[in-house]
């Protein structure tokens, strides 16, 4: 995948200006037209204006952070012309002259290395050592620019399991079960297939299935069946289990962000307004109150006040992070920083959770892999194809074919995918790969080590401490294990034997449970899925942060609406249920019942392979 940071390198961008040097800049941030700014922006009384010296504004809804979630609340919530709405995102647009072609870094979906590999619009987070995995520090990049960490990654489609979302349910909380989940999946969608009873097909959300046509990608998912394991037409349909086809959040060759999919197209509304570059630093509140917030933008402190909600959707960093410099969190632990109290909520930056994984990498035999694509030669030629049409290797993130799996006996639905890639990634693609090769990304979808994070200091700009706690159980070392073992016999069957060169990674050499366990441990790392860090649950849970309505548990008019408030992790990647679960919010902030659909058939398997 290091063909993915080097597709493109500085002529094609010069190239890029000069084509499109003409465009005019859009104005985003829109003004608001008199009557709806004395509506939504109602004066502050004259001792209140004196001594903020400042004229401080207000909206109906203040949304933090235009990520997954944030730009989904920012179209919806805005749907209503009588509700001023207020986006702040602590990066930058995510276009340059309103040009995807200029923002080419981001919206080429080969391309993604390059974002995560830097601090231009990635917060750039790393963890404390991790005691079970040689005391490595794991990188986690998160997306800080419209559009959030859907700007930022794989663009893989993936929805979790049924039983994710029933577990959901079981665990406090109510009403987010699969029956109530589907129908916001399917609002949220536009599946290129067309609608179906699991699909979508009128959503803001473009859905894709890859067009490379690659003969690894053929020969990986006939290996899975080889194996033993089914084939599925759509792992987000009837069927997760098995092996088959990725839907992919790219359109028209270009990656289809939720800032291109909701919020864009909602910035015309005049009751929208979506401002960059605004580090909100605490809430603020009168008693228990949320009335508004506190952001830095150019070096200078401003207020802006809601006169519904406050709704943070920061990520499941950043969320937590906001709740405890504002007074939400552990009290003693808030206490020790000098951060006044005002409610006591101990569940928050507690039950951290993440997909752990490796890759499984074997020498290709044939010139087939994405290793040539780095010639200098091809590169230009890749690049220059996606800059004149969005066609070509440029236009897809080449995670096209995968698989999920059940680990072992008593599992009730799969617990491990897998993504294949026809290429080689080394050090999250920030060294280039050096020989013809494919591999597999592996790992546990729910495993039961747990985290937590806290604040380093009071200060806003500090990063937080981040403690994943990765493979502190023996089921996820065992799982780990398993997941090696099984990646080895699905490259080993008939569909690779043309293909097929030596293992270069884990090698031949790691071949006991000892030596694989130590691989693990020196190769495993994120697949940038962090989670649950305000827990939704029920309030007499004592470790939930907010309940069904994602209301912050002990305080008013204040929500988080993001991944940080699963109950637990689902079976599968974020992206997709993240922007499921603010479409959903969404409906409950505005008071609409909840959409339904009763009775949805999902596979069941008989029995262990």
């Amino acid at each position: 995948m290091s063909y993915y940071s080097r597709v493109v390198f500085s002529t094609l961008h010069a190239s890029a200006v000069g084509r499109f040097s003409k465009v005019k800049p859009t104005q985003v941030l829109q003004s608001f037209p008199a009557t709806l700014h004395k509506r939504a922006c109602p004066k502050l009384s004259t001792s209140a204006a004196a001594a903020n010296a400042e004229k401080a504004l207000s909206f109906n809804y203040v949304i933090v952070g235009a990520g997954s979630a944030g730009c989904v609340l920012a179209n919806r919530l805005s749907e209503n012309p009588d509700d001023s709405v207020l986006l702040l995102e602590a990066g930058p647009k995510d276009m340059l002259l309103n040009s995807k072609r200029l923002s080419w870094k981001i919206h080429m979906p080969a391309a993604l290395i390059y974002n995560l590999s830097n601090d231009k619009y990635n917060w750039y987070y790393h963890t404390t050592a991790q005691k079970h995995m040689n005391n490595r520090v794991m990188y986690w990049p998160r997306g800080r620019v419209w559009g959030g960490s859907s700007s930022l990654n794989a663009m893989v489609y993936i929805r979790g399991h049924a039983e994710d979302y029933n577990r959901w349910h079981n665990e406090g909380a109510t009403g987010w079960d699969y029956e109530h989940c589907l129908p916001y999946f399917k609002k949220a969608q536009a599946h290129e297939l067309g609608p179906n009873q699991y699909r979508g097909g009128s959503g803001p959300l473009h859905v894709s299935r890859g067009k490379t046509d690659h003969p690894l990608h053929h020969a990986f998912i006939e290996a899975g069946q080889q194996a033993g394991y089914p084939f599925t037409d759509d792992m987000n349909g009837f069927q997760q289990e098995g092996f088959g086809w990725m839907d992919m959040t790219v359109h028209k060759g270009q990656r289809w962000s939720s800032a291109s999919a909701y919020l864009r197209p909602a910035l015309t509304r005049p009751n929208l307004k979506a401002a960059v570059k605004t580090l909100t630093t605490r809430i603020l509140f009168e008693g228990t109150k949320a009335v508004g917030v506190e952001y830095m933008q150019k070096g200078e402190k401003k207020k802006v006040y809601a006169n519904k909600e406050v709704i943070v959707s920061g990520g499941s960093i950043n969320s937590p992070q906001l709740l405890m410099l504002s007074g939400i969190g552990n009290a003693d632990d808030l206490k020790n920083l000098g951060i006044p109290v005002v409610s006591h909520l101990p569940g928050v930056g507690q039950n951290l959770q993440d997909h752990l994984e490796l890759y499984v990498q074997q020498q290709c035999t044939q010139p087939i892999t994405l290793y040539q694509a780095q010639q200098p030669f091809l590169m230009v030629k890749i690049g220059l194809e996606w800059l004149g049409r969005f066609t070509g290797y440029g236009a897809t993130s080449h995670l096209e074919s995968g698989g999920f799996i059940r680990g072992h006996p008593g599992v009730t639905h799969p617990d491990i995918q897998f993504h294949f890639l026809p290429s080689q990634v080394i050090d999250h693609g920030r060294v280039n790969p050096k020989i013809e090769a494919y591999q597999v990304h592996v790992g546990p979808m729910r495993s039961t080590s747990r985290g937590w994070l806290k604040l380093k200091s009071a200060n806003p700009q500090d990063h937080p401490i981040i403690e994943p706690n990765y493979l502190s159980t023996d089921i996820d070392v065992w799982e780990f294990r398993q997941c090696v073992k099984l990646s080895r016999e699905i490259f080993a069957q008939e569909a690779f034997d043309k293909f097929r060169g030596q293992e270069v990674q884990p090698g031949i050499n790691v071949q006991t449970d000892k030596e694989i366990d130590a691989f693990v441990r020196e190769k495993a790392d994120s697949a940038y899925h962090p989670s649950c860090t305000c827990k939704m649950g029920q309030p007499s849970d004592p470790m939930a942060v907010v309940d069904p309505q994602a209301r912050v548990i002990g305080v008013e008019n204040l929500r988080v609406v993001d991944a940080s408030i699963m109950p637990s992790v689902v079976s599968g990647n974020l992206n997709a249920p993240t922007i499921m679960i603010a479409e959903k919010a969404a409906d409950v902030i505005k008071g609409l019942p909840p959409l339904h659909e009763k009775n949805v058939p999902v596979y069941r398997a008989k029995a262990q392979r």
